[in-house]
C-alpha cells in the first residue's frame, strides 16, 4: 500500500528518501481523528539537530521516506468525539513524542519520555503498524495526550522551538536542582538548545556562564541573551551544575573541572560517537556526570506556562519550505541564530 492510501486523510510535507538527507515534496495519509485525537493545521515547525541526525541516518534507526519535524505548532481544526482539553481554533503543539504505553513506572510519574514503549513524533511505527510522519507537514494527528496549549502570548513561530529545545534544557535544570537562585550554572555550547537553556536559567534567578568555543559569541551571550558571563577558560571549582548541549566531539574533563563538589554535569546534546569520560576527576569531588532527554507531557506544558509567563521565546530565522535544504546545510556548520522554523502555514503549498 501507498504512502498517500495509507490513511484516508490527504497530507502533503517534504521528505528524505534516503541517507543523503535530501529533502523534497512528499504526499502521504494521515488517520481520521479517533475519539481521542486532535487534527490540527500545522502553521509553523522548528528544524531541530535531530532532525539533521535522523535525514541522513546518522543515529542508524531512520526509516525511509522520512518527514521530519517534532517542534510542530498550528491551530485545531478537529477533535475526537472523547476529546477533554481541547476545541476548534485553539493554538496547539507537538513535541518529540505522540505515544507511550501509558501504564508502566514511567509514564506513571508523568515521564513517558523516558517510557521503553514511546512513540517518536516521525520515523516511528504507531500503534496501527503504519509509519508515523512529523511536522514538516500540512496537517498533524494525535492523541490528546500528546497535545500540548500554547498560551496566546506566546507568538506561534518563536514558541516551536520550545517543544524540543525548550524542554529539553528546562527538565535538567528542574529535576538536578540548578534552579535555586544564587546558584551557579555554566552552559556548554550556544546554539539551539543553549541559548535557551541561558533564558530559562536565568529567569530561574541562576547565575549563568556560558562556556564557548567560539569568542565571537560573546557579546551575543552576555548582552542580548542576559548571561552573566562568557569563559573560554573558566575558573576551577566554581560552577554547582553544567547543562552540555554539544553535539559534537568535545572533551569533558575540562568541563568537570570547573565543578564544585557534588557538581552535575548534564549532556543534553547527543554526539554520534562515544565520548571520553575520565574518572578520577569525579571521585576527587563526588561529581556526577548525568543524562537527561526532553520531558513528559506534564513538565512540557509547565515549561511552556513558564516560558509565557517569563516571555522566554527561542531566537528564531523564519524560512520558507523551499529553503529546507539550504537551512540543513547550514544548520551542519552551525551557520544560524539560533533555530530554524519553518513558516509552514504560508509557504507549503501542495502540488496541484
Amino acid at each position: 500500500m501507498s504512502n498517500e492510501q495509507e490513511h484516508p486523510r490527504k497530507a502533503f510535507g517534504w521528505a528524505a528518501r534516503d541517507s543523503s538527507g535530501v529533502l523534497s515534496p512528499f504526499s502521504f495519509s494521515r488517520r481520521e481523528s479517533g475519539e481521542k485525537d486532535v487534527t490540527f493545521k500545522v502553521l509553523y515547525c522548528g528544524i531541530c539537530h535531530s532532525d539533521l541526525h535522523m535525514v541522513k541516518n546518522e543515529w542508524g534507526f531512520s526509516t525511509y521516506p522520512l518527514v521530519p519535524g517534532h517542534e510542530i505548532v498550528g491551530e485545531v481544526t478537529e477533535v475526537g468525539s472523547n476529546v477533554q482539553k481541547f476545541k476548534v481554533g485553539d493554538k496547539v503543539g507537538v513535541g518529540c513524542i505522540v505515544g507511550a504505553c501509558r501504564s508502566c513506572d514511567s509514564c506513571t510519574d508523568h515521564l513517558e519520555n523516558y517510557c521503553p514503549k514511546q512513540i517518536l513524533t516521525y520515523s516511528a511505527k504507531y500503534y496501527d503498524g503504519t509509519t508515523t510522519y512529523g511536522g514538516y507537514s500540512d496537517i498533524m494527528v494525535a492523541d490528546e495526550h500528546f497535545v500540548l496549549r500554547i498560551p496566546d502570548n506566546l507568538p506561534l513561530d518563536c514558541a516551536a522551538p520550545l517543544l524540543c529545545a525548550g524542554i529539553t534544557t528546562y527538565s535538567p535544570l528542574r529535576y538536578f536542582g540548578l534552579d535555586k537562585p544564587g546558584m551557579h550554572v555554566g552552559v556548554v555550547g550556544l546554539g539551539g538548545l543553549g541559548h535557551v537553556a541561558v533564558k530559562f536559567a536565568k529567569a530561574m534567578g541562576v547565575k549563568v556562564t556560558v562556556i564557548s568555543t567560539s569568542p565571537n559569541k560573546k557579546e551575543e551571550a552576555v548582552k542580548h541573551l542576559g548571561a552573566d558571563s562568557f569563559w573560554l577558560v573558566a575558573a576551577i571549582g566554581t560552577m554547582d551544575g553544567i547543562i552540555d548541549t554539544v553535539s559534537a566531539q568535545h572533551p569533558l574533563l575540562p568541563l568537570i573541572g570547573l565543578l564544585k563538589s557534588h557538581g552535575k554535569l548534564v549532556m543534553v546534546g547527543a554526539p554520534e560517537k562515544p565520548l571520553e569520560l575520565p574518572v578520577f576527576p569525579l571521585l576527587m569531588g563526588r561529581k556526577m556526570v548525568a543524562g537527561s532527554g526532553i520531558g513528559g507531557m506534564k513538565e512540557t506544558q509547565e515549561m511552556i506556562n513558564f516560558a509565557a509567563k517569563h516571555n522566554i521565546t527561542a531566537d528564531i530565522e523564519v524560512i520558507p519550505i523551499d529553503y529546507l535544504n539550504t537551512a540543513m546545510e547550514r544548520l551542519a556548520k552551525a551557520d544560524v541564530r539560533y533555530r530554524f522554523v519553518i513558516d509552514i502555514g504560508n509557504t507549503l503549498k501542495a502540488r496541484s
